[in-house]
């Protein structure tokens, strides 16, 4: 009896140690799913920038309506249209990886570079404002108080318009041309 209850004992440990490996086995592999899925979501979050550098570089209708001034008074109805609805896109892809970012599938990195992009005045025209002051209102109040501090914010935008313009002055020369240069501080 004592064997008995000896090998019923080993059975016991040996049970309870593929227990334990089959639950590290599952944490590692819970582990390496969460990494392809960031990596996933990182890689949807580039194309999408891509796309729009793409179609700017390869279809020249779309290069010649991004190099627009937006604000201008002698916009067309249909440009008016597809100004709105490119900086709506610009306003739901940022709530996308702001969100993505607080709920840890994308690095910050992702939201850093749309925040360059947005910080240039999009959301200080009257066309972006607009915009804005429509759709804040489904957003929460942490998201607003960050978008309006970070992209919105005149004081902190003049402060780095200034320091890029030092850092780049070819950039001042184009500045009074034509062309949609993004850069507001009104």
């Amino acid at each position: 009896m004592p064997s008995q209850d000896l090998i019923i004992l080993i059975v016991q440990i040996i049970a309870a140690l593929g227990v334990v490996v089959s639950v590290v086995y599952l944490g590692l592999q819970i582990k390496q799913q969460n990494v392809i899925t960031k990596a996933q979501f990182g890689h949807s979050l580039t194309q999408r920038l891509y796309e729009r550098y793409f179609q700017t570089s390869t279809n020249k209708e779309y290069a010649e309506f991004m190099a627009r001034d937006w604000d201008a008074d002698n916009l067309t109805p249909t440009e008016e249209t597809r100004v709105q609805m490119a900086i709506l896109t610009y306003l739901v892809d940022i709530f996308d990886v702001y969100d993505k970012v607080r709920q840890g599938l994308v690095e910050k990195k992702h939201l850093d570079m749309r925040v360059h992009m947005l910080r240039t005045g999009i959301f200080r025209s009257p066309t972006g404002a607009r915009i804005w002051s429509f759709w804040k209102n489904v957003r929460d109040q942490e998201f607003i108080d960050w978008f309006e501090n970070n992209i919105v914010d005149s004081a902190s935008m003049a402060e780095f318009i200034k320091k890029y313009q030092e850092e780049n002055p070819e950039e001042q020369e184009n500045s009074d041309s034509e062309t949609n240069s993004f850069i507001r501080t009104d």
